[in-house]
């Protein structure tokens, strides 16, 4: 199915906002955005929620059909409240990521603290209970997501330095030491991602390559405007980009996009492949979480068509 010149290669969903404020059954300051997996025939998202205090917990939220869901009263992740660790958490853990990876759910996430973003794992076989298990970066990194298999024979992850402005990808025998970073990504002057890009959902194996949805940033005197693109990564070395979308895919265009917490922001932690068909779950001006919709070959063919010139 082609899409309609001049608009989103993502379509949305008739039913957004998914997930609202008066969605909760509790009280709440702002929801951000949300990681996706299937689990036991539902969809299954954790969604960052801003509490009255300020800090941030992840909760549980499932759906039968990908648009209703049900969220739980309480969290499933919270920041660590005791151990040496605990100042590494302080102001809560937010933007998780999920990896299905050697029959584990892997979880990471962004550990908010004293002393600045830090990477964090987590792993968990039955959204039941969750074992928090270390960090997988230094301080400042905001942002990453594991691929869903070794490449080469280690363990590979993306992340977004965030004194830097791109994406990198390191290595690890064991999930606990990591090494051998490469740049990925950097933005680009002259497109739509000319400030800062990062990762979006993790990567998704296909024909091509690993497709990534990333997101990328360009400052506006209305301030940041945050949009999603593609990228195609070599299958066996993630720092070589095949290809890479000179649009963006996804654009803050309604009202739910453009006006709320931070506006003009679409940004992703989650995305599923079903049938040739992407489910893209994101978040919407920090507010709300949406759900758009494509076919893979309409995002592949937009990352081809411009393969050349990025």
């Amino acid at each position: 199915m082609g899409r309609a010149a001049g608009r989103d290669v993502m379509r949305r969903s008739r039913s957004n906002p998914l997930i609202e404020l008066k969605h909760l059954p509790f009280r709440s300051s702002d929801i951000w955005n949300a990681a996706a997996t299937r689990f036991e025939d539902e969809v299954l998202l954790l969604i960052t929620v801003e509490t009255l205090e300020g800090t941030y917990r992840i909760f549980r939220a499932r759906s039968h059909d990908g648009e209703r869901f049900t969220v739980d009263r309480e969290p499933f992740m919270t920041s660590l409240e005791t151990g040496p660790n605990q100042m590494y958490e302080s102001m809560g853990i937010r933007d998780p990521r999920i990896t299905f990876l050697e029959d584990t759910y892997y979880i990471t996430y962004v550990a908010d603290g004293d002393h600045g973003l830090r990477l964090g794992l987590a792993r968990t076989r039955d959204f039941r209970s969750v074992e928090q298990a270390g960090y997988v970066s230094q301080v400042d990194v905001k942002g990453g997501a594991l691929f869903p298999r070794k490449l080469g024979g280690r363990y590979a992850i993306l992340k977004r330095p965030d004194a830097g402005c791109g994406i990198w990808v390191s290595y690890s025998d064991d999930l606990s030491y990591w090494g051998g970073e490469r740049a990925v990504m950097t933005p680009r002057g002259g497109y739509w991602d000319p400030t800062r890009v990062g990762i979006g959902s993790p990567p998704i194996e296909i024909d091509q390559g690993w497709l990534l949805i990333y997101y990328g940033e360009k400052g506006t005197s209305a301030g940041p405007l945050v949009r999603l693109g593609a990228a195609i990564l070599d299958r066996d070395d993630p720092s070589q980009v095949l290809a890479r979308s000179n649009i963006p895919i996804l654009s803050p265009r309604d009202r739910y996009e453009r006006v709320g917490n931070v506006p003009n922001v679409v940004f992703s932690c989650g995305a599923l492949l079903e049938d040739g068909h992407v489910m893209l779950y994101y978040g919407a001006s920090d507010s709300c979480v949406c759900l758009a919709t494509a076919d893979l070959d309409d995002i592949v063919r937009t990352c081809m068509e411009s393969k050349r010139e990025y």
